[in-house]
């Protein structure tokens, strides 16, 4: 009874993270669909036909093959695998300066962005935590990792990767404190 539990629970969470981050119609159907309980044809206790919301799952193995592509690249440090994986629109949304950072557009500027950082940020590493998809949308939570004044230093933070035909168009980069 307490698996139930726990396992209905964690879908009204899932269904609400989908509520934030597809569309908003597309995001009220996982929501009330977490709420009621599993609903099976009588007959045959198979389950009903896929709704909308789980369709888009369907693009959750391609994009999490596109965020591990992007992540090891980046640990890598190199760019021009990172521009392989990106949109020629793509857009990256960096933590500073502080309060609000700055954007970079353009596959051209992102690439270059990252060349320099990744000169400057020569021991540099980002540990992915946790991975979670939905549809073409991926968040990413992370450790940042390197040198400061000689001694180790870390940053925690969380990235929102936008997906599209199989590329990155979109990272939102966020930290802690």
């Amino acid at each position: 009874m307490q698996t139930e539990k726990f396992a209905r629970i964690f879908k009204i969470a899932a269904a609400v993270i989908i509520f934030l981050s597809l569309d908003q119609n597309i995001g009220k159907t996982a929501v009330r669909a977490a709420i009621r309980p599993r609903i099976t044809s009588a007959a045959t206790e198979t389950p009903i036909p896929m709704t909308s919301i789980q369709d888009s799952q369907k693009n959750a193995p391609t994009t999490r093959m596109v965020i591990d592509r992007f992540n090891e690249a980046f640990n890598r440090h190199d760019a021009d695998a990172l521009a392989a994986v990106l949109t020629d629109d793509t857009v990256f949304e960096d933590t500073s300066p502080a309060p609000d950072g700055r954007r970079v557009e353009g596959k051209a500027a992102v690439v270059d962005f990252w060349r320099t950082w990744f000169a400057r940020n020569a021991d540099a590493i980002f540990d992915a935590e946790d991975v979670i998809v939905s549809g073409d949308r991926a968040i990413v939570l992370w450790v940042y990792r390197k040198q400061r004044n000689g001694q180790p230093w870390h940053i925690l933070g969380v990235d929102v990767f936008t997906v599209r035909n199989g590329k990155v168009a979109a990272k939102l980069a966020y930290v802690k404190g």
